[in-house]
Protein backbone atom coordinates (compact mmCIF):
# COMPACT_ATOMS: atom_id res chain seq x y z
CA UNK A 1 0.00 0.00 0.00
CA UNK A 2 1.32 3.65 -0.46
CA UNK A 3 2.34 5.80 1.79
CA UNK A 4 -0.08 8.45 0.52
CA UNK A 5 -3.21 5.52 0.84
CA UNK A 6 -2.13 4.68 4.57
CA UNK A 7 -1.69 8.25 5.54
CA UNK A 8 -4.98 8.57 4.35
CA UNK A 9 -6.82 5.81 5.99
CA UNK A 10 -5.28 6.56 9.48
CA UNK A 11 -6.73 10.36 8.55
CA UNK A 12 -10.87 10.73 9.09
CA UNK A 13 -11.17 12.52 5.42
CA UNK A 14 -12.28 10.14 2.46
CA UNK A 15 -9.96 10.44 -0.52
CA UNK A 16 -11.17 12.39 -3.48
CA UNK A 17 -12.57 9.20 -5.73
CA UNK A 18 -14.38 8.00 -2.52
CA UNK A 19 -17.98 8.90 -2.39
CA UNK A 20 -19.30 9.45 1.70
CA UNK A 21 -23.10 9.58 2.43
CA UNK A 22 -23.62 10.63 5.53
CA UNK A 23 -26.74 12.94 7.57
CA UNK A 24 -26.39 16.36 6.92
CA UNK A 25 -24.47 18.80 9.53
CA UNK A 26 -27.99 19.82 11.24
CA UNK A 27 -28.49 15.90 12.42
CA UNK A 28 -30.99 13.78 12.53
CA UNK A 29 -33.45 15.56 14.83
CA UNK A 30 -33.52 18.31 12.01
CA UNK A 31 -33.97 15.91 9.48
CA UNK A 32 -36.37 14.01 11.35
CA UNK A 33 -38.50 17.74 11.80
CA UNK A 34 -38.38 18.16 8.29
CA UNK A 35 -39.98 14.65 7.62
CA UNK A 36 -43.12 14.89 9.91
CA UNK A 37 -43.19 18.69 8.87
CA UNK A 38 -43.56 17.49 5.34
CA UNK A 39 -46.25 14.57 6.34
CA UNK A 40 -48.38 17.55 8.06
CA UNK A 41 -47.92 19.51 4.67
CA UNK A 42 -49.13 16.25 2.95
CA UNK A 43 -52.16 16.14 5.54
CA UNK A 44 -53.46 19.92 5.00
CA UNK A 45 -53.55 19.22 1.14
CA UNK A 46 -55.06 15.97 1.45
CA UNK A 47 -57.75 17.46 3.93
CA UNK A 48 -58.93 20.06 1.21
CA UNK A 49 -58.66 17.17 -1.66
CA UNK A 50 -61.19 15.52 0.69
CA UNK A 51 -63.46 18.32 0.89
CA UNK A 52 -63.30 19.62 -2.68
CA UNK A 53 -64.19 16.32 -4.07
CA UNK A 54 -66.28 15.08 -0.66
CA UNK A 55 -67.97 18.08 0.43
CA UNK A 56 -68.34 19.52 -3.51
CA UNK A 57 -66.55 22.47 -2.48
CA UNK A 58 -65.62 21.84 -6.32
CA UNK A 59 -69.05 23.77 -7.38
CA UNK A 60 -68.13 26.56 -4.90
CA UNK A 61 -66.82 30.02 -6.86
CA UNK A 62 -63.20 30.72 -5.84
CA UNK A 63 -63.42 28.93 -2.91
CA UNK A 64 -63.21 25.73 -4.82
CA UNK A 65 -60.14 26.42 -7.02
CA UNK A 66 -58.52 27.82 -4.04
CA UNK A 67 -59.05 24.42 -2.33
CA UNK A 68 -57.34 22.39 -5.78
CA UNK A 69 -54.75 24.99 -5.87
CA UNK A 70 -53.82 24.12 -2.19
CA UNK A 71 -54.06 20.65 -2.70
CA UNK A 72 -51.70 20.79 -5.43
CA UNK A 73 -49.09 23.33 -3.58
CA UNK A 74 -49.12 20.85 -0.41
CA UNK A 75 -48.53 18.05 -2.87
CA UNK A 76 -45.61 20.06 -4.10
CA UNK A 77 -43.96 21.42 -0.92
CA UNK A 78 -44.63 18.01 0.30
CA UNK A 79 -42.92 16.13 -1.84
CA UNK A 80 -39.56 18.51 -2.00
CA UNK A 81 -39.90 18.50 1.96
CA UNK A 82 -39.19 14.17 1.35
CA UNK A 83 -36.49 14.30 -1.16
CA UNK A 84 -33.15 12.98 0.16
CA UNK A 85 -31.07 15.50 1.72
CA UNK A 86 -27.79 15.21 -0.17
CA UNK A 87 -27.17 18.76 -1.61
CA UNK A 88 -30.59 19.95 -1.11
CA UNK A 89 -30.57 22.24 2.13
CA UNK A 90 -31.36 25.63 0.29
CA UNK A 91 -34.32 23.76 -1.14
CA UNK A 92 -35.76 22.27 1.63
CA UNK A 93 -34.98 25.96 3.45
CA UNK A 94 -37.39 27.04 0.65
CA UNK A 95 -39.94 24.23 1.20
CA UNK A 96 -39.86 24.70 4.70
CA UNK A 97 -40.91 28.41 4.30
CA UNK A 98 -43.17 27.53 1.67
CA UNK A 99 -44.67 24.80 3.71
CA UNK A 100 -44.95 27.59 7.04
CA UNK A 101 -46.91 29.78 4.91
CA UNK A 102 -49.52 27.36 2.62
CA UNK A 103 -50.22 25.85 6.31
CA UNK A 104 -50.31 29.41 8.39
CA UNK A 105 -52.36 31.02 5.81
CA UNK A 106 -54.76 28.32 5.65
CA UNK A 107 -55.06 28.29 9.22
CA UNK A 108 -56.19 31.97 9.43
CA UNK A 109 -58.27 31.62 6.25
CA UNK A 110 -60.71 29.13 8.21
CA UNK A 111 -60.65 31.23 11.33
CA UNK A 112 -61.70 33.90 8.96
CA UNK A 113 -64.46 32.16 6.97
CA UNK A 114 -65.88 30.76 10.54
CA UNK A 115 -66.46 34.08 11.83
CA UNK A 116 -67.39 36.23 8.54
CA UNK A 117 -67.74 35.06 4.36
CA UNK A 118 -64.88 34.56 2.48
CA UNK A 119 -64.74 35.26 -0.76
CA UNK A 120 -68.83 35.36 -0.44
CA UNK A 121 -68.30 31.56 1.67
CA UNK A 122 -68.57 31.06 5.27
CA UNK A 123 -67.71 27.78 7.03
CA UNK A 124 -69.74 26.23 9.58
CA UNK A 125 -68.92 24.83 12.85
CA UNK A 126 -66.25 22.71 13.90
CA UNK A 127 -66.52 18.88 11.94
CA UNK A 128 -63.79 16.51 12.76
CA UNK A 129 -62.63 17.55 8.94
CA UNK A 130 -61.63 20.75 10.10
CA UNK A 131 -60.22 20.08 13.66
CA UNK A 132 -57.78 17.23 11.85
CA UNK A 133 -56.78 20.23 9.47
CA UNK A 134 -56.37 22.85 12.26
CA UNK A 135 -54.28 20.71 13.69
CA UNK A 136 -51.81 19.47 10.57
CA UNK A 137 -51.98 23.06 10.12
CA UNK A 138 -50.52 24.01 13.61
CA UNK A 139 -48.20 20.82 13.39
CA UNK A 140 -46.32 22.17 9.76
CA UNK A 141 -45.93 25.07 11.41
CA UNK A 142 -44.52 23.78 14.59
CA UNK A 143 -42.49 21.55 12.61
CA UNK A 144 -40.98 23.50 10.11
CA UNK A 145 -40.04 26.14 12.72
CA UNK A 146 -38.23 24.04 14.75
CA UNK A 147 -36.59 22.54 11.15
CA UNK A 148 -35.49 26.32 10.21
CA UNK A 149 -34.42 26.89 13.86
CA UNK A 150 -32.36 23.58 13.73
CA UNK A 151 -30.77 24.10 10.31
CA UNK A 152 -29.86 28.24 11.03
CA UNK A 153 -28.28 26.97 14.47
CA UNK A 154 -26.41 24.48 11.96
CA UNK A 155 -25.15 27.18 9.98
CA UNK A 156 -23.79 29.18 12.87
CA UNK A 157 -22.50 26.43 14.68
CA UNK A 158 -20.50 25.10 11.33
CA UNK A 159 -19.36 28.69 10.28
CA UNK A 160 -22.16 27.93 6.57
CA UNK A 161 -24.67 30.55 6.06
Amino acid sequence: MSALRERNLRSTKPLPDEVVFHEPRSGKSATALRLLGALAVVVVGSVHLEQYFGVHYDVVPIIGPLFALNFAGATLIGLGLLLPAVRMRVLHILFALGGIGLAATSFVFLFVSESRPLFGFEEYGYRPVIIVALVAEAAAVVLLGAYLASEAGAGRGTGRS
